[in-house]
């Protein structure tokens, strides 16, 4: 059975650019595409990273990479009950908060990102790691 892994946004966008040590992020996706994971993200990851790609690419061409994106990443949703869980969390930052309950609610057996700061406050239930750190766990 494939894993269900949260991907935040910095991991998506790491791919997508092609950033500076993105080779973890995209060994993430090779293995979603692969169906050895399966991946899921919330609609505002969805809009960061819209929001940073059309910065610098055409609004077509924004559209289709998250077209191709949604064929292998599952959009999953933050209802009322879940963002007010979320709020009134430990967690300081608003923003990792509402990603990171929607991903328990849900049920993900992982969170990745390189959001140090969210890295820190997860809790055992839903283990946060790297894209390094997850693949070193899973021993890929």
């Amino acid at each position: 059975m494939a894993f269900k892994v949260f991907l935040d946004a910095n991991v998506c966008i790491d791919f997508l650019f092609q950033r500076k040590g993105f080779e973890p992020s995209e060994r993430i996706f090779e293995k979603v595409i692969s169906g050895e994971l399966k991946a899921y993200t919330s609609p505002a990851i969805i809009h960061i990273i819209s929001y940073f790609l059309k910065k610098v690419l055409d609004k077509d061409t924004v559209r289709n990479l998250v077209l191709n994106l949604f064929e292998n990443v599952t959009v999953i949703d933050c209802t009322h009950e879940i963002a007010v869980h979320a709020v009134n969390s430990q967690m300081t930052d608003i923003e990792d908060a509402l990603q990171y309950y929607t991903a328990m609610h849900h049920k993900m057996n992982y969170f990745i990102s390189l959001d140090k700061n969210l890295l820190k406050s997860a809790i055992p239930v839903l283990p946060a790691y790297t894209p390094t750190e997850f693949l070193n766990e899973i021993k890929q």
